[in-house]
């Protein structure tokens, strides 16, 4: 049986969708938090996260890092991405926009005083129509909490993840993070956060950590739910 050890420090972060693919992926897999920075010269690119792949037939591990290649590589190898490149790009592009918006709000806490208001209404604008083309999408597939189809998929996870990272227990930079996203927040993407934690695959994982029940909008859930 194949099974992987996932390196990450204890946050949210750029590790939450990969902990969400793998859960859902029903694998053996564990999670190591590494001291910081003690143990940054023994990882790939001295960076987090990793991914370290043990294969039962006794073949080299994989070792791999970026959050993105291996939020990938999970997706595609448990089915969570579709074979179709095609329609793979689709949701590709979802979870890279997702990136931008929060490297946009990394650099709005890191610039000078000067430049911050600037730096925050660039972050905002790219919230603003993230959450417009999210919302259209899962308008189009019929409001039924999925952005592709009637099952969890990369997009999917990859959204839910990033409502977790900036809504549950943010890292210290994000930490006034919660009410800016929480005032963008649409009826269609508080179902997707609801159908995800919904899915008997994570049922698990939200147990253990907690949902997004009280930080969405409730006016919102109950719109769709009543």
């Amino acid at each position: 049986m194949t099974s992987y050890i996932f390196r990450y420090f204890n946050v949210a972060g750029f590790g939450e969708a990969t902990r969400l693919l793998l859960t859902a992926a029903k694998v053996d897999w564990s999670e190591e938090n590494p001291e910081w920075p003690l143990e940054k010269p023994n990882q790939p690119f001295g960076r987090l996260p990793v991914l370290i792949e043990h294969s039962a037939d006794g073949s080299p591990d994989l070792v791999i890092t970026e959050s993105g290649t291996i939020e990938r590589y999970v997706a595609r190898t448990y089915g969570f991405l579709p074979a179709d490149p095609w329609n793979a790009a689709l949701q590709e592009q979802l979870r890279d926009r997702l990136n931008d918006v929060v490297l946009a709000f990394f650099a709005h806490k890191s610039v000078s005083e000067g430049e911050r208001q600037a730096v925050h209404d660039k972050f905002v604008d790219l919230l603003d129509k993230l959450v417009a083309v999210h919302s259209e999408l899962l308008r189009k597939n019929g409001n039924n909490g999925h952005l592709f189809g009637t099952e969890l998929s990369f997009a999917d996870i990859s959204t839910y993840a990033f409502l977790r990272m900036f809504l549950i227990n943010p890292m210290p930079s994000l930490e006034h993070s919660p009410q800016l996203v929480k005032a963008k927040l649409t009826p269609e993407i508080a179902k997707l956060a609801i159908t995800v934690e919904a899915d008997p695959l994570l049922e698990a994982f939200v147990s253990k950590k907690g949902g997004l029940a009280e930080y969405v909008q409730h006016k919102y859930i109950d719109q769709f739910l009543h």
